[in-house]
């Protein structure tokens, strides 16, 4: 594998261009995937209007949105590192209110929120047209291996030390679950597009080596 560092605005740039350049039926649908640590959620957000200059638009969905109701993803405790690897994300609903729509046979009528883990109720949002040729961008972690249907995926990897360094001290019961992840799904070794991401000023492109 070859490691190319890159500019974060220069990542942005090539990723912008890569998703304008890809076709899908109906609508494309991308993950970019990470750790909190990572910046997925940064990441997706910043390819927005890039995407929209080059005639696409673009709608960022995240997965943090679309949380399971506090008395089941806590059914287990609030520091629970297997229930936040297993149970957390309402892939159903993901799947239904955002991904169906904007694939092949979609109406691509996408819901961009489901539930308010604040006041742990519906988010009430209203639906969004996204047109043919849109490209929808869902952000979060441990979005991949588990058949949600995406056309692209983006992964941002983090070494352990760097996941553990950037990782806000309350949220460190989560690392068992990126170390399982890491382990059992190994996302960098499928992904389309792999980040390393240790230092957010100094990203790197991880490549396959070009044959001779």
């Amino acid at each position: 594998m070859r490691i190319r560092p890159i500019s974060p605005e220069r990542l942005v740039a090539e990723l912008t261009e890569r998703l304008a350049g890809t076709g899908a039926p109906g609508r494309l649908r991308v993950a970019v995937d990470g750790a909190p640590a990572a910046g997925p959620d940064e990441l997706a957000a910043a390819l927005v209007d890039p995407l929209r200059a080059l005639g696409r638009p673009a709608l960022h969905v995240r997965a943090a949105d679309f949380l399971r109701p506090a008395s089941v993803r806590l059914e287990y405790g609030r520091t629970n590192p297997d229930a936040y690897y297993d149970g957390w994300v309402d892939e159903p609903g993901l799947r239904r209110e955002v991904l169906d729509p904007a694939g092949p046979d979609g109406c691509g009528r996408v819901l961009p929120s489901l539930w308010d883990t604040t006041a742990d109720r519906a988010s009430r949002a209203g639906y969004v047209d996204l047109p043919p040729g849109g490209v929808l961008l869902v952000s979060g972690a441990l979005l991949l291996g588990g058949g949600l249907p995406f056309d692209v995926t983006v992964h941002l990897v983090l070494s352990p030390a760097a996941l553990a360094r950037r990782t806000d001290p309350a949220q460190r019961w989560t690392l068992p679950a990126f170390a399982r992840y890491a382990d059992e799904v190994a996302p960098a070794s499928f992904a389309d597009v792999v980040v390393r991401a240790d230092d957010p000023r100094h990203p790197a492109l991880v490549e396959a080596p070009v044959s001779p």
